[in-house]
């Protein structure tokens, strides 16, 4: 495993970064509570040292199952990632920006962006607890909050740092500009946004930022929710409630599949998997600091722990993108 400074902050973390959402159930069609534990644990015996989830995923589960899973394990060597900034229930919830109608057991939940300072406060108290532990190493701002200034969120930010309740403070699904505004409040160390082989907007503007100013990017999504692992091709149906079902229809799905079938090849001669060589492509684009990579079960994690260890070389490099330009 490889394990790399976040930005400007004081915190190591391992390339490959495991993602909690879709073990938090909610819009992933569920999965076996003692699968995601096993899921966990095996990342960390793995070489796995960061966690990534969010209060958002499965409504405080997600949470609540990493903070279950780390039990035994050495606190000081494992990095809690959370969020804050969706808010679904409580007075909270006529408050902020309308995202939308989350499902949880055939009901419809609104989902508002809100990051005032004291909601803020409060969602880190109820992560604390989920999670159970005192700190988080890095709390994210989960999505942007048009109805709150931004300096007030950093003021909320800058508290909890002072207070040692997190380590360092992270935006996520900012644009260079939102990030310019952040920055002049309080130190930002990483924004988080989707990125992958089928989704390289930041290139153009966020990529030579982060290089530039010292700002960590981690990565979501580099698989495209399962996608480039190729197994939709060889199996394409999905459980009804599963938001897959409509998200990959934004993709031109021939010429994915002929890509994939370009470059598995290449992922045989390594002894890797599609997902395996995609994870590593992707950690070592430029600025790319985390990759978050999902996992339902304990097999899955130890094949995403294991993409690290890859070799790519300039000229299977070029290969692999002479091969997505004709996508």
């Amino acid at each position: 495993m490889e394990y790399r400074i976040l930005g400007n902050a004081d915190l190591k973390l391992s390339a490959i970064t495991y993602g909690a959402f879709a073990i938090g159930g909610n819009m992933w069609g569920g999965n076996e509570r003692k699968d995601s534990i096993a899921s966990v644990r095996a990342s960390l015996d793995n070489g796995v040292t960061t966690l990534d989830t969010a209060p958002f995923y499965g409504f405080g589960l997600s949470e609540e199952m990493i903070g279950e899973a780390i039990k035994g394990y050495d606190r000081s060597n494992i990095q809690l990632l959370t969020k804050f900034g969706l808010v679904w229930d409580g007075s909270n919830s006529s408050k902020g920006e309308f995202f939308f109608d989350a499902e949880e057991a055939g009901k419809k939940i609104p989902v508002y962006k809100y990051a005032a300072k004291a909601s803020v406060i409060k969602e880190v108290e109820d992560s604390l607890k989920r999670l159970q532990t005192d700190y988080i190493d890095l709390l994210q701002i989960h999505w942007p909050d048009s109805t709150t200034p931004v300096s007030e969120t950093m003021e909320a930010l800058e508290l909890l740092q002072q207070q040692g309740k997190i380590r360092a403070a992270g935006v996520s699904n900012y644009s260079v500009e939102l990030v310019e505004a952040a920055r002049k409040n309080l130190q930002i160390a990483s924004n988080q946004v989707g990125y992958s082989m089928l989704n390289r907007g930041i290139e153009k503007d966020l990529v030579p930022y982060a290089l530039e100013h010292q700002l960590g990017i981690i990565v979501y999504s580099p698989m495209e929710r399962g996608l480039l692992t190729g197994k939709y091709f060889k199996d394409g149906k999905l459980k009804e409630d599963d938001h897959r079902n409509g998200y990959f229809g934004q993709f031109d799905l021939a010429k994915v599949k002929t890509f994939l079938d370009t470059i598995t090849p290449l992922a045989e001669a390594k002894n890797a998997t599609l997902s395996q060589l995609v994870l590593r492509w992707t950690m070592l684009q430029p600025a790319i600091t985390i990759v978050l990579a999902g996992a339902r079960n304990a097999a899955q994690a130890t094949a995403n722990a294991q993409a690290a260890d890859i070799d790519i070389t300039p000229e299977e490099m070029q290969f692999i993108h002479s091969a997505l330009s004709k996508i």
